[in-house]
């Protein structure tokens, strides 16, 4: 009986976590696009006459998911902890809207890659050492490269790890 409870309890929690998030988390429409600071410049320069040379297309704009992805780890056919990771997508902001259209296909591409990650390599395991944290940024970027040849960098902005 408890080999049965454990996880119906692990999955009702992550489940009501990320519903509650979603309800909680400031809507995609005003925060999913961030210019950076040279994004801004360009377009106060685009639209200064001095300047008419900049181009639209070279602005870098941020695609920020609705909610960040929940991994469970797997050890002997349990899980045994559970990673939370939130991603930004980096990209022109000619390429942001294709970005939004493609959020499913981006978020199952991401979510299958660490699973991967998860399952094979071990990497999610010690995340925080510099080589699996490049290597994870790495093979996500790789990945994404089947969905959209918009997505020019991945940025891993917060990164948690719970031991159950």
């Amino acid at each position: 009986m408890m080999k049965f409870l454990t996880p119906v309890i692990v999955t009702v929690a992550v489940i009501g976590g990320t519903g509650l998030a979603h309800f909680l988390a400031p809507s995609a429409a005003g925060e999913a696009v961030v210019k950076s600071d040279k994004a801004e410049e360009a377009s106060k320069a685009k639209h200064d006459s001095h300047s008419k040379e900049t181009s639209a297309s070279k602005d870098v704009a941020y695609f920020k998911f609705s909610r960040e992805f929940v991994v469970p780890i797997m050890r002997d056919q349990r899980v045994s902890s559970l990673v939370i990771i939130n991603i930004n997508l980096e990209s022109s902001e000619d390429g942001l809207s294709k970005l939004f259209s493609l959020e499913p296909k981006l978020r199952d591409n991401i979510m299958t890659t660490l699973i991967k990650l998860s399952n094979e390599r071990g990497i999610l395991d010690s995340a925080t050492a510099y080589d699996n944290y490049e290597t994870i940024r790495a093979t996500i970027l790789k990945n994404l490269g089947q969905v959209s040849s918009e997505v020019h960098n991945v940025l891993i902005l917060d990164m948690a790890k719970q031991d159950l």
